[in-house]
């Protein structure tokens, strides 16, 4: 009886999550009836209504307080609201994206997307050695491994899957034909990842996500976790690394970033630091972040705030 009761409970909650997939895409699905400017301007205005409303409120006020002491609280709630913005749009972009994406390295007329550090591209492509790309969740990060792509730069990209797995299979579709290679984030992924930069290839990671048994650093003045991966990764392959983000900009436009390549920090003994990695990797998407903070997601736990502010 028991047994059987745990079946029905799984049935339901695959149910559950096949529902809210079905309910998600179709209306994804039915924005592609409008143009790209107005459906992804829509979504603007529905999550900064929405957004408020939502559980994970809360946390991004507790989160945004939290590493902006110094600002009011209308600064605050403006920047919650343009986040919940950002966050749907990132989620409208994905319908248009082979719309949205007009970058052209041959045109010189600027388009929809602008990419700043196209030499650095060129160099990584004509001349090939292990390289790490990193990011943040900020703007739409999800353009530049496509960017990279139309440079002929294909990276490994590592990617943590949604818990749904309806809505995970279809962003996994939706981003392997068009990013290239993704690695699914999970206890094996570093193999696959070190296989490709020991084959002389690129890869790329988002370094500003919760890890629970990561090294002890600081973000915004506050202690985090951050997963030492990449660092591990530097200090096995020598490998080169580039700091690389999406701006938005007015209009419905972007910029995509690859910044120079940074020195990695090292011990007295000349070894790398991974803590001192870690942190630099923080120092890095902080900055991009009070740039915008508008354009990050204050909704994740990054900080690993008590459950009792869900309450």
């Amino acid at each position: 009886m028991k047994l059987f009761i745990t079946r029905i409970v799984l049935k339901l909650q695959h149910f559950r999550q096949w529902l809210i997939a079905q309910v998600m895409f179709g209306f994804l699905n039915f924005l592609k009836l409008f143009p790209a400017d107005g459906a992804i301007n829509f979504i603007d205005w529905l999550m900064r209504r929405i957004g408020p409303k939502m559980r994970r409120h809360k946390l991004m006020l507790t989160n945004l307080r939290n590493a902006f002491p110094e600002k009011s609280d209308a600064e605050i709630n403006e920047i919650a609201l343009g986040s919940w913005a950002n966050m749907g749009r990132l989620a409208a972009e994905y319908v248009f994206l082979d719309r949205l994406f007009d970058f052209d390295p041959e045109q010189s007329k600027p388009g929809r997307v602008e990419v700043s550090g196209i030499p650095i591209f060129i160099d990584l492509l004509e001349n090939p050695r292990p390289f790490i790309v990193f990011a943040g969740h900020t703007g739409n990060f999800e353009l530049l491994p496509v960017a990279g792509a139309a440079f002929g730069l294909y990276v490994t990209v590592l990617f943590r899957p949604p818990n749904n797995p309806y809505v995970a299979q279809k962003v996994f579709d939706f981003r392997s034909a068009r990013m290239g290679k993704l690695v699914p984030s999970h206890a094996g992924s570093s193999f696959a990842l070190a296989r490709q930069l020991e084959a002389g290839q690129g890869v790329g990671v988002l370094v500003d996500q919760k890890f629970q048994k990561g090294l002890k650093t600081e973000f915004f003045g506050l202690p985090v976790q951050t997963n030492p991966l990449l660092g591990k990764l530097v200090r096995q392959f020598g490998c080169e690394v580039y700091p690389a983000r999406c701006i938005r900009l007015p209009g419905n436009r972007y910029r995509l970033e690859i910044e120079p390549r940074i020195e990695m920090p090292r011990d007295a003994n000349g070894n790398l630091d991974l803590t001192a990695t870690a942190q630099l990797l923080n120092d890095k998407v902080e900055s991009w972040v009070r740039e915008y903070p508008e354009q990050w997601l204050w909704y994740h736990d990054r900080w690993q705030i008590k459950h009792s502010v869900f309450k």
